[in-house]
């Protein structure tokens, strides 16, 4: 956003930039952080939390299902929640809530309790994130937007790189015999910083094309995800009855009905959930197919990944956590090569580059576990590939919202931000859901526990399933544009 100042009739026009986005672009990224550490930890916390709280293997499932699908569901409406009521108000109201949900996850006495503040917690966390990257767009200027974008690379990685270790460490602490309870308290600070930074530092905007929300297409959307997560994730459990098959065609349809009606509300004059015109832009809708593709591959493998070190090594949560530093420290080096110049340099390309390295960094992991067995593998054994891995993920991850958001329009971006950052968290959902039903499925237990071949199975099942994801995502980054072009009017 640019503030003018006055003018006069001697002097032109002058725009300055806005006076706090840096200290602004701060808070963003603080609340960016909680995100990220929410979607982290239960994948390290998930065995000692089943056991805390009882329940059966699902459970592990759906403590990053449920937050990851709640918020998916959310983030369209979150987006527009921003038009509607302005930006900043709804980035406090969602962060100030998802410090609360935080707190009720903390102390939750059973599974149940638990499922439910982590869906309060994807909720909250739906209104406060897509207000971000639309008031990014505002603060920043086109010449400093690519900065601003680039730095939640280095965030994203060091939360990669801290979230697992700090959830094992608070986990295997026990800090005051409270245990896994600890890793939800954390947020406590953080969302007050984000609260109170808000105030101080955030512009407030409300977009004057807003109108209302459209609680219609609010429930199709939230039927259709539903319908296809619950049964991939309870099917395994349940025995896989007859009724889920169908629940899931059902849930594919209801998505093609949510787009019909959407295209049917703007006919009639009115104010769709998602904005149309946005699928009729290539960078966007390709961006969407890459991104959802993308996601379910790092983020069901990152569950998958912690279960097999729990589950078939017996490896502690702090070790899990520290066996995992080399993928994101690498995620780390990436995105630093991505802003040394290689994105301006290869734009797209770089997407590809990035693919390339982390299918040769997953291929190398399989490699090894076929070589050593379960039994035999040590973290020394599979850093060098975690880190190939991550390095590739961090030349992927540095231009890929830059290009999407490319030709978004301002009177857009609400819809676009909450759309984009929608289909990531439904991706994630979608992940954990698929990925983890195939391991579940595919270990077997023995008299004295998990069958080492039949762990060892399962993780190989799931890196073949990633493979195929990455290929996808690799086919649908062709529909991204070469290159970023905030410079040039959106088309």
């Amino acid at each position: 956003m640019t503030l003018t100042t006055p003018s006069t009739a001697l002097d032109p026009p002058a725009t300055q930039p806005y006076r706090w986005r840096w200290a602004g672009l701060f808070v963003i990224l603080a609340a960016e952080v909680m995100d990220l550490l929410d979607a982290l930890v239960t994948t390290i916390a998930g065995p000692s939390i089943r056991a805390g709280l009882g329940g059966t293997e699902s459970l592990i499932q759906w403590l990053g299902a449920a937050y990851t699908l709640a918020m998916a569901v959310g983030l369209v409406t979150g987006g527009r929640l921003g038009d509607l009521f302005g930006r900043r108000r709804m980035f406090i109201i969602g962060a100030a809530g998802f410090a609360a949900s935080s707190l009720a996850c903390a102390f939750a006495q059973d599974p149940g309790m638990l499922i439910a503040a982590r869906v309060a917690q994807g909720l909250f966390g739906a209104v406060m994130l897509p207000q971000g990257l639309g008031m990014i767009r505002e603060m920043f200027d086109p010449k400093e937007l690519g900065a601003a974008f680039g730095a939640f690379g280095p965030v994203m990685g060091l939360s990669a790189v801290g979230g697992p270790i700090l959830a094992g460490w608070l986990v295997t602490a026990d800090y005051f015999g409270i245990g896994w309870r600890m890793i939800f308290l954390i947020n406590l600070p953080l969302g007050i910083l984000a609260v109170l930074g808000a105030v101080k530092f955030l512009p407030a905007s409300r977009a004057s094309h807003a109108t209302r929300l459209d609680l219609a297409g609010v429930a199709i959307l939230s039927a259709g995800a539903f319908m296809v997560i619950y049964p991939l994730v309870e099917g395994r459990d349940l025995g896989w009855p007859l009724w889920t098959y169908p629940l899931m065609a059902a849930g594919a349809v209801t998505f093609g009905l949510f787009g019909w009606y959407t295209r049917g509300v703007q006919r009639r004059g009115g104010e769709p959930l998602v904005t149309p015109s946005l699928f009729a832009k290539r960078a966007f809708t390709g961006g969407l197919l890459a991104g959802g593709a993308f996601f379910s591959a790092m983020i069901g493998f990152s569950l998958v990944f912690s279960l097999y070190l729990q589950i078939g090594l017996h490896d502690s949560p702090l070790k899990t956590g520290l066996t995992a530093v080399p993928q994101a420290a690498g995620m780390i080096v990436g995105f630093g090569l991505a802003s040394a110049g290689l994105t301006a340099k290869l734009g797209r390309r770089l997407l590809h580059v990035g693919l390339v390295v982390m299918t040769a960094g997953i291929a190398l992991f399989a490699v090894i576990l076929h070589s050593a067995g379960t039994a035999g593998v040590t973290p020394w054994h599979v850093a060098p590939a975690l880190a190939i891995s991550g390095i590739g993920t961090g030349l992927l991850m540095a231009p890929f919202f830059d290009l999407i958001l490319a030709g978004v329009e301002e009177h857009e971006m609400g819809s676009a931000s909450g759309t984009l950052n929608a289909v990531q968290q439904f991706g994630g959902a979608l992940g954990i859901a698929i990925l983890g039903t195939v391991f579940f499925n595919t270990m077997k237990i023995g008299p004295r526990g998990p069958v080492p071949s039949t762990v060892e199975h399962g993780i190989q099942t799931a890196i073949w399933i990633e493979l195929g994801l990455l290929a996808l995502t690799f086919v649908t980054a062709f529909l991204l544009p070469t290159r970023p072009r905030q410079d040039e009017p959106a088309h």
